[in-house]
């Protein structure tokens, strides 16, 4: 195999965030891309050496997003809407960058809302920075491939 061949992997810092196709600011950490498949087992007469497993459901992670805190106030008013009573879903996608910056992964997570806001650990004793985080549910994850 050359090199011009290589199939090198993505590195995972560099990706930007999206929310109803808007780039919504840099996010140190994004977790929750996960879907889990519930499965019934099912054991047939006579066979010894494996057991039937039947999917029943999929289930998904909440999305976690975290960056440091910025004056933008826009994910912290979306949770306080959410907080009064007025849902309004928005598609969020996850974008992966190659090493030129272009898209190379995508997933879109539809029909999002925040449950969650945490603000910053504030300690006088260390100089990290002010970190807010977003958990937010959704109907589904969506692969788009290129």
């Amino acid at each position: 195999m050359s090199l011009a061949q290589r199939d090198d992997p993505y590195q995972s810092f560099n990706f930007i965030v999206e929310i109803d196709g808007v780039l919504s600011g840099k996010f140190s950490e994004v977790s929750g891309l996960e879907a889990n498949v519930e499965f019934d087992e099912y054991r047939e007469g006579g066979v010894n050496n494996f057991v039937h497993k039947l999917p029943k459901k999929t289930n998904y992670n909440n999305l976690v997003l975290r960056r440091g805190m910025t004056n933008s106030t826009a994910l912290y008013k979306w949770h306080q809407d959410v907080i009064a009573g007025m849902i309004k879903p928005k598609n969020v996608s996850i974008i992966l960058l190659d090493s030129e910056k272009n898209e190379a992964k995508r997933w879109t997570f539809e029909n999002a809302f925040p449950i969650k806001w945490t603000g910053p650990d504030l300690k006088a004793d260390n100089n990290a920075l002010a970190i807010e985080s977003l958990e937010i549910v959704h109907q589904g994850l969506v692969r788009v491939f290129q």
